[in-house]
């Protein structure tokens, strides 16, 4: 396009064949599907920040995603372009006024806190403000006076974005001191819906959403793992082999576990690319050793052994479900061995399955030994009948 005679414009250049291409814009928030109302309030925050954030919420609902797109906000300098290198860097976690502090043992302790006062003084590198995001926070019940310190009286220059899966009430004193934004699990209906636009075939995806239990990340490791729906089949196939024999029982329980430990493979694999991206950033900065290896080797540890028991909460909702299902076809007379006659010995039997199952499942989060506890599980399930 010609610009018009005297009007001194001049008409835009047309760069050469061979001039690198701009750089994609990056919508910051993309890895955090299904929070709408938790991104349009850190969007918000964004323009006028204050010194404290807690992304509260389950695993694998997109809070450390959404922690990283609210710190590449509030680092470029524009507000959050996409476009910049600091807005890039931010979503990759290495820009150097970006700092993720985990936890190095069970529980975030009181050492680990009080060096948050020292991380919190520390003068921004290149961006006006620094971002400090911290993981495990619902774990820092002992240490949460020497938190609730550094969290009141941070500098100016600071921001603090907490992570945590629930409050305890030890940590109710921390949480009012921040900004509150819950992240609710996902409902199944929209990780299916999410993985369907990714191309997963709409039952598989029904299938993996169903196990997730609004976890997207389990989510995208399922949908990529061949074996998921082989586990999940053994899982289904549980009563009608039960015996009532402690013999029976143990076998069975052993092929449970190994299933679950084969279900881990897909994280292992992911865990073992993180690695070498660490490694290989090491050796390009000339460092001797890998700086945060133990660190991350110890989070892909607590990650992994999660996932296992994860796997087995899955397959217990899965033989859960199978006792409801021989419960309905029982009442509506549709069952083996049922006339349609109501809740006789054999609907209670699977009535009080259903309860044993799920009374199972609960007395996970106290990390029980899984050998006995499916073990015993199994031979109550035989004795009850099939």
């Amino acid at each position: 396009m010609t610009a018009p005679a005297g009007t001194g414009a001049k008409a835009p250049r047309t760069p050469p064949e061979d001039a690198p291409a701009d750089p994609p814009v990056l919508e910051l928030f993309a890895g955090v599907p299904g929070q709408e109302a938790a991104v349009a309030a850190l969007r918000a925050a964004a323009h006028r920040p204050v010194h404290a954030y807690l992304l509260c919420g389950p695993p694998g609902t997109g809070r450390r995603a959404a922690a990283r797109a609210f710190a590449a906000s509030l680092l470029c300098p524009n507000g959050g372009c996409g476009h910049c290198d600091d807005c890039r860097r931010a979503l990759a976690g290495t820009h150097p006024d970006l700092v993720t502090v985990e936890r190095t043992g069970a529980s975030v302790s009181v050492d680990e806190a009080r060096q948050l006062t020292g991380l919190a003084q520390r003068k921004p590198f290149s961006a006006a403000r620094q971002v400090l995001v911290v993981a495990d926070v619902h774990l820092a019940v002992r240490s949460a006076p020497a938190l609730l310190k550094t969290i009141e009286e941070p500098p100016a220059t600071t921001v603090f974005v907490l992570l945590a899966e629930h409050v305890p009430p030890e940590l109710a004193t921390v949480a009012s001191r921040c900004v509150r934004i819950d992240f609710p699990p996902l409902a199944v209906g929209e990780v299916a819906r999410w993985l369907a636009e990714r191309g997963l075939d709409p039952s598989r995806a029904a299938q993996v959403a169903d196990g997730a239990a609004g976890n997207l990340e389990r989510a995208m490791l399922l949908a990529a793992d061949g074996g998921y729906a082989a586990r999940i089949e053994l899982w289904r196939s549980i009563p009608p082999r039960l015996d009532g024999h402690g013999a029976t029982a143990g076998a069975m329980a052993r092929e449970l576990l190994a299933s679950a430990d084969a279900g881990l493979e897909p994280l292992r694999a992911r865990h073992a690319e993180e690695l070498r991206e660490v490694e290989a950033q090491a050796e390009a900065a000339g460092e001797r050793g890998v700086p945060g290896r133990r660190e991350l080797t110890d989070r892909q540890h607590r990650e992994e052994r999660r996932w296992r028991t994860d796997e087995i909460r899955t397959g217990l909702a899965v033989l859960a479900r199978a006792y409801r299902d021989r419960l309905a076809d029982g009442v509506t007379g549709v069952g083996p061995g049922t006339q349609g006659h109501g809740p006789g010995d054999e609907l209670k039997g699977y009535e009080a399955a259903v309860d044993l199952v799920t009374a199972a499942a609960a007395s996970l989060q106290h990390n029980p030994n899984e050998t006995l506890l499916l073990e015993a599980l199994l031979v109550r399930l035989g004795r009850l009948g099939g």
